[in-house]
């Protein structure tokens, strides 16, 4: 028995076979994820919209693979990182300097798997970019030299990783075995379901194996990002799974626990899969409003078009109705108040304006008064559009 089969013998959870099941139920998930990417792909969004889904996708993946680490920059800062205007204190200046290396590597990875179609099998050489970009300019904040094999042992709580001279082979190892199990080409469409076990796989497994002295969770995840990407996950949903860890880190740690005692990744894989399937269906029910309130707009200026009307009294009807959100209900005063464009409108002395207003859209059928005295727009004519749909509940037994 060499040293490496020694090894493979004191880390039985790290043995390159597959072993995990997927079950019925997991694989109606995967199939209503596939399907919610292709309806994805085929809801066509405004520019604008798009471009501010994948900045939140980004922002938000950015966040979440650091924060699982103990970063604690917000949201917010870390959209301030994003557009360049952040102000964050000299004492946690490292913190940005982390979430600046993650952004920086998810355009990366972003550039090369989209744009430039430039995509391969997972390699040695592809984790240690990985790890190279996490520790940029961290100085001794990052305790390893970045996209270098460590050369010391490592034991993260109660875990002990394998001994660091085994690393190379430890990770050429799991190359292989993902090019092998998953029999992925880059001259084949990816099969998705597969794709995405292999992302979730290959994380778990480069945890375990735990290749540099630093930064190894966050590479992990850079590399489930990129396989995600690769297996044809929109760039606005391929934060999903790192936001799922960190939205529930205690679980995230229990499963990877779990796995490490077992060595059976069945749970883990559920367990993502689970918010895989969550993520996907709020980025539809986002993707879905914002094509709603795309209609209503265009069926405002429709209607509005229909009418004679003035050109100032049509901007201002169209002003009122597209600043409103269709799902709520306004008094008057709240109506009138409703946007800085509105409140630009109706803020001067005529207070009766508002309310002839109010009178004439309802007259036209967009505007409609609740039974509490408040208005909401008609959005009837919208769902009335909508395909129908046999109702059971209407059938007598």
């Amino acid at each position: 028995m060499d040293d490496f089969e020694k090894l493979i013998r004191d880390f039985p959870h790290i043995c390159f076979r597959k072993r995990w099941e997927i079950s019925s139920d997991m694989h109606y998930l995967l199939g209503a994820c596939d399907a919610i990417v292709k309806a994805l792909r085929y809801l066509p969004l405004s520019p604008q919209i798009r471009q501010h889904m994948m900045e939140v996708s980004l922002i938000k993946g950015a966040m979440a693979t650091t924060a699982i680490e103990g970063n604690t920059l917000s949201e917010e800062e870390v959209r301030a990182i994003q557009a360049g205007n952040a102000n964050i204190p000299q004492s946690r200046k490292y913190q940005e300097q982390e979430v600046r290396n993650v952004l920086d590597a998810l355009n990366a990875i972003y550039d090369d798997v989209v744009k430039a179609h430039k995509i391969s099998p997972v390699t040695p050489d592809l984790i240690r970019a990985f790890n190279s970009y996490v520790g940029k300019n961290l100085g001794d904040s990052f305790q390893s030299v970045p996209g270098m094999f460590r050369s010391c042992e490592v034991v993260v709580g109660t875990y002990r990783a394998p001994d660091h001279r085994a690393v190379p082979r430890l990770v050429s190892s799991m190359c292989d075995w993902l090019r092998n199990e998953f029999a992925y080409s880059p001259e084949q469409r990816p099969d998705f379901r597969n794709g995405i076990i292999e992302a979730i796989v290959a994380h778990v497994y480069l945890v375990w194996i735990h290749p540099f002295c630093d930064g190894n969770g966050r590479s992990a995840r850079l590399l489930e990002f990129y396989l995600l990407l690769r297996s044809g996950i929109p760039n606005t949903c391929a934060h999903i799974l790192s936001n799922h860890y960190n939205n529930t880190r205690s679980e995230y740690y229990r499963h990877l626990s779990a796995a490490g005692r077992t060595g059976d990744l069945t749970d883990f894989i559920q367990y993502a899969i689970i918010g895989l399937h969550d993520g996907l269906l709020d980025v539809l029910s986002q993707a879905q409003l914002h094509q709603i309130e795309s209609c209503w707009r265009n069926y405002v200026y429709d209607t509005l078009g229909a009418k004679r009307l003035t050109q100032n009294v049509h901007d201002r009807y169209a002003k009122l109705l597209t600043h409103l959100d269709i799902f709520a209900s306004y008094s008057r005063e709240q109506l009138a108040k409703s946007s800085v464009e509105v409140a630009s409108v109706y803020g001067g002395s005529d207070r009766g304006m508002i309310l002839r207003d109010i009178k004439a859209l309802i007259s036209f059928g967009l505007l409609e008064e609740n039974e509490d005295s408040t208005y909401s727009v008609r959005t009837k004519e919208l769902v009335d559009r909508l395909p129908k749909q046999r109702t059971f509940d209407s059938l007598k037994s």
